[in-house]
């Protein structure tokens, strides 16, 4: 089943549909490089004027008793929840997920994160200090000073979200700042903008007041710099890619504006000899497969010991020659298309570099005999060296790089040695060695036998992976401020 092709949207500015400056441009399909949809292309002065429109609708929002931003948003889940199967069709043309991405992990995990901030907006602000007792001094008399932590809304977020999951990704922004009470600019990624405005059209339902979510749209680099430039703004929530997160954060410097940034990823996954070789290689392997590699958190970097290195490749290659790659709309695919002609021949490039470089091509490196879109077969390179750029850069695709370790020490300086620090993985039979060495590993989250995550801890990044921290109620406290009150006990 295909989504319907949109004739052409308009942007969301201030609780109305409005008009485009800059017309509209082609959203395509990366499976079958056909039209989606035409999406709208705003000027800069439309972006600053949605802007405005948060700034507006701030004060009253942010005045709104929490029990009605958290219906607001528990209706927002409802809404999507009810539309699923159409939501996840745009989805689905928009990105090329295949079919239980779009519907389980992208419309899905978008409408549970509204349902989670429905009960995120009740959460206490305030917390009660131990009271302390001051002598008598210059600032007055002796006294029993009591105190309270307070916190409150940071004011207009612009959100700037990723091409990989149109759905979840805005949802963890937009609906952890309403429940605090702040207002949004959302600005999509070029490729795949639709599905955020049906989030809009959704929030717009469940009675989100005017000004209280806005979304633009762009193709080209104008409309993010407007949503983030904008004096209208306090601060940025971005995902993406670490060189536009550096000049994102150079602006935001510049006007002092607070910044979530969840950034690239290098993912170092640690194999030990007594690891259970099928859970790692079902782990790494996903890899391969969950969004056709086009995730920050994925374990691209595989540190295999000398015990299992050689069983390890040979397991790995294995699975990914099993993988079925073509039409997402199929039932049996497990690969889809990367997100454009452009990625693709990014990531092809990474792959011929790394066999010149000296790595050894185990599976993949061709393009699959398909007449459209834009396929990566599941590569893997083995036999590769710390220096190689394969290994030290984000390609951002289904390819996994593989390195021999001889112990743990080497492990640990291996994993230690990259730009990222995102999240990396540990497989050992020794929970004990696992733990310690997930201790030493120099990332904002270590998966210890396991890919999966807990929805409740914080996730963010070290080095060049991002600053702040969200998820869960991490994501209430990254779009809040903090304000102390003190009294005379």
């Amino acid at each position: 089943m295909t989504a319907e092709v949109t004739a052409g949207g308009n942007l969301f500015i201030g609780g109305a549909w409005v008009e485009p400056d800059g017309g509209h441009y082609e959203v395509i399909d990366p499976a079958t490089e056909r039209v989606v949809g035409l999406a709208p292309e705003a000027s800069r002065e439309q972006v600053h004027a949605a802007a405005s429109a948060a700034r507006e609708a701030f004060g009253p929002w942010s005045r709104t008793p929490p029990e009605e931003r958290a219906a607001i948003l528990a209706r927002t889940a409802e809404h999507i929840q009810r539309h699923l199967v159409p939501y996840a069709d745009l989805a689905q043309a928009e990105s090329g997920a295949t079919t239980g991405t779009a519907r389980g992990m992208q419309v899905a995990v978008g409408a549970s994160r509204f349902k989670r901030y429905a009960k995120g907006a009740l959460e206490p602000v305030e917390q009660p200090l131990p009271p302390q007792i001051n002598e008598a001094g210059p600032f007055g008399k002796a006294a029993v000073m009591g105190a309270l932590a307070v916190r409150q809304p940071v004011g207009v977020v612009t959100c700037i979200t990723s091409y990989n999951n149109p759905w979840a990704n805005p949802a963890g922004k937009i609906a952890p700042a309403l429940a605090m009470g702040n207002t949004v600019l959302v600005k999509p990624a070029p490729q795949d903008p639709l599905s955020v405005y049906r989030m809009a059209e959704a929030l717009e339902a469940a009675g989100a007041p005017p000004g209280v979510v806005n979304v633009v749209s762009g193709s080209g680099a104008e409309a993010g710099e407007a949503a983030v430039d904008s004096p209208d703004v306090d601060m940025v929530s971005f995902t993406g890619s670490t060189a536009v997160g550096q000049r994102i954060a150079e602006v935001c410097g510049r006007g002092m504006k607070r910044q979530l940034m969840e950034l690239g990823g290098k993912g170092a996954a640690i194999v030990f000899d007594d690891a259970d070789l099928g859970s790692a290689v079902s782990g790494i392997g996903t890899t391969f497969s969950f969004y056709s590699g086009q995730i920050c958190t994925a374990p691209t970097r595989v540190l295999a010991q000398r015990g299992v290195y050689d069983a390890l490749v040979a397991q790995l290659a294995g699975y990914a020659g099993r993988l079925t790659v073509g039409d997402p709309r199929e039932p049996g695919t497990v690969v889809g298309p990367v997100i454009s002609a452009a990625h693709r021949d990014r990531v092809e490039s990474y792959v011929e570099l790394g066999r010149k470089e000296g790595a050894r091509l185990v599976a993949g490196g061709e393009r699959p005999a398909l007449d459209r879109g834009f396929w990566v077969r599941p590569t893997l390179l083995a036999d590769c060296t710390p220096d190689m750029r394969v290994v030290r850069e984000e390609i951002f695709g289904p390819v996994v790089v593989v390195l021999p370790f001889e112990d743990e020490e080497e492990a640990v300086a291996l994993a230690n040695d990259s730009d990222y620090g995102l999240i990396d993985y540990v497989w050992s039979g020794d929970v004990a060695r696992a733990f310690r060495v997930a201790r030493r590993l120099w990332a904002g989250g270590v998966g210890v036998n396991t890919v999966g995550r807990n929805m409740e801890a914080p996730f963010g990044g070290f080095k060049r992976s991002g600053v702040g921290r969200d998820v869960g109620s991490y994501a209430l406290h990254a779009y809040s401020e903090v304000q102390a009150i003190v009294w005379p006990g």
